[in-house]
């Protein structure tokens, strides 16, 4: 196996892709190969394997009773999904689908959080380096609830960008999402989101060019 890949992801992070190769047997790894659209897990299984993206992507997604989708995460290569469920042994409430043609390595998280026998210094870096990418996924969640939680999309607009700006320690930024994924973090209709953007513009909150934002000061800004 290329592992570049292993030795580039965050989970194998500060391990030596000769080092990564050796762990693979140890940590009961499986590499499988999907076709677009198949589903790596379903919701409802209970698995205790995490994945770990090799090649192409996976998306993370729920469907209702109506058979509406709603994507929740894009896995790119590198990336890991499934590993709290893993780890809990809860079932799934979501889909792990293959977004294109995907290579995907199935690791047993029983194996990644118990230290083979020699207690080698690379696997007690890769138990360290999930607990850190597990607390990450739940600090994003965590922040992504508090963006949500205003009633109107003023408010969670206001809220994200705020958080946006101060992590960039700038009023001029630009935001990983287009408008229609800003619309799906936050939530919200896209033409009632970009709707919004029009009203805050022109009440001197902001300026808006695409994904590049400039906060502005206003006396309007808690209106709408």
């Amino acid at each position: 196996m290329n592992t570049t890949v292993l030795s580039k992801s965050a989970l194998f992070r500060g391990i030596q892709p000769d080092e990564a190769k050796e762990m693979l047997h140890c940590l009961g790894a499986e590499r499988r190969k999907f076709n677009k659209g198949a589903r790596i897990f379903c919701a409802g299984d209970v698995t205790t394997d995490l994945g770990l993206v090799l090649t192409g992507s996976v998306l993370i997604q729920n469907d209702d009773f109506w058979g509406n989708t709603t994507v929740l995460d894009h896995v790119i290569p590198g990336q890991i999904f499934a590993e709290t469920y893993a780890c809990t042994g809860e079932p799934l409430m979501v889909d792990a689908v293959a977004a294109e043609p995907a290579e995907v390595l199935l690791l047993n998280v029983g194996r990644v959080l118990q230290t083979c026998p020699q207690a080698c210094t690379h696997h007690s870096r890769l138990i360290r380096n999930l607990l850190f990418l597990s607390a990450r996924k739940n600090l994003n969640l965590s922040r992504k609830i508090f963006h949500t939680a205003s009633k109107s999309i003023r408010g969670r607009l206001l809220s994200y960008l705020s958080f946006q700006s101060t992590r960039c320690g700038s009023r001029s930024f630009t935001i990983p999402f287009n408008r229609q994924q800003l619309a799906d973090y936050l939530n919200v209709d896209r033409s009632a989101l970009s709707n919004e953007l029009s009203k805050m513009q022109k009440d001197g909150l902001l300026h808006v060019d695409r994904n590049r934002f400039e906060l502005l000061c206003s006396q309007d800004m808690l209106q709408g």
